[in-house]
């Protein structure tokens, strides 16, 4: 899987070199890692003169803490993808956006009440959710090849899961439960190399 992966990156890395530069940019997105200590990357192509495609994804294997007795965790994938629409020029200045996102996830100790309700501490979830919405955001240049991105979104989720008794343990409670989730879809402070 890993080789895979590797692979399918090094291909899409190798078919950029026929953007011209100032259309393609590799990102991180700082505030996404600084929370929930998820390693993430992005990549963002121009379509046009005001247009770009932004994918990007992150992957959080493992518990938080590193305690074995512990089991508070926010293992997850998320991947989005998002068109955007920049009212100037691409890669500077304020964008308009409307993106989709899909996730598995499994969560236990985090008080989550807008994802999860009241009391999601106390439990332990499994399962997946997709949605999608719009975002507002602005990139300022820093240097040459430099930018920082600001952006936050709102939308939907539509959220399947299992829910267990307890965080580490527990009896499972609800089989295939569905959660409509209306609210905060994306945000970010992302640093980002102009290829």
């Amino acid at each position: 899987m890993k080789l895979k992966i590797t692979l399918c990156l090094i291909a899409v890395l190798m078919s950029l070199q026929s953007f011209s530069q100032s259309s393609v940019a590799l990102k991180t997105n700082l505030l996404y890692d600084g929370l929930t200590f998820t390693p993430n990357l992005g990549l963002e192509i121009g379509l046009g003169r005001r247009t770009t495609l932004d994918i990007s994804g992150g992957y959080n294997p493992w518990n938080l803490n590193g305690d074995r007795n512990d089991n508070k965790k926010l293992v997850h994938w998320l991947s989005e993808l998002e068109f955007r629409y920049w009212f100037c020029q691409r890669f500077s200045g304020l964008f308009l956006g409307i993106h989709l996102l899909g996730s598995q996830y499994n969560i236990s100790g985090h008080n989550l009440p807008l994802l999860l309700g009241a009391n999601s501490q106390n439990y332990r979830y499994d399962g997946w959710a997709v949605g999608g919405g719009i975002s507002l955001g602005y990139q300022l240049v820093l240097a040459k090849r430099w930018n920082l991105e600001f952006n936050v979104g709102f939308g939907y989720a539509g959220m399947r899961y299992n829910k267990y008794d307890c965080p580490q343990c527990g009896a499972l409670i609800q089989s295939n439960a569905w959660r409509n989730y209306w609210g905060p879809t994306r945000g970010g402070i992302s640093l980002m190399f102009m290829l």
